[in-house]
């Protein structure tokens, strides 16, 4: 399993409007630069991100991206459930009736234990917290 590179970016997104001050605007040209992301990639990101109500766009001159809501109201699972979908390290976790061997499979207790535990980190994980290094790293001397 592996993040695809629009959920990389997308997080990359979350976290560059976290480490800005509170209600900021940022264009969408300032984040593909400091994020490295390709311009046309990234609209489409923030586009998914806006749907999922985990940014604001405002267009005109004024215009940018905002955080949706607070940082700490982000979480990572939410960015990849966004971008992604839900998460299923194997359907047969996500519907069990989906598999005909679900009720004796060895495997099947793994897979549920593993994505359980999996989703509450990423479920606990927020953007306040991930964006506290950037901002102690970016903030001037005092």
């Amino acid at each position: 399993m592996e993040i695809s590179r629009r959920t990389d970016y997308g997080v990359r997104v979350i976290l560059d409007l976290a480490a800005l001050p509170t209600s900021q605007r940022a264009s969408t040209q300032e984040i593909a630069v400091r994020q490295s992301i390709p311009s046309p990639f990234l609209a489409k990101i923030i586009s998914q991100l806006s749907l999922a109500g985990l940014v604001t766009t405002y267009r005109g001159a004024g215009g940018g991206v905002t955080l949706g809501r607070p940082a700490s109201e982000i979480t990572l699972l939410q960015v990849i459930e966004a971008l992604e979908g839900p998460i299923r390290l194997n359907r047969c976790v996500i519907e069990p009736d989906a598999c005909p061997r679900n009720s004796h499979c060895p495997v099947h207790n793994i897979w549920a234990t593993a994505q359980t535990e999996l989703t509450s980190l990423l479920k606990v994980t927020t953007f306040d917290n991930l964006a506290d290094p950037i901002l102690t790293m970016t903030s001037p001397p005092s």
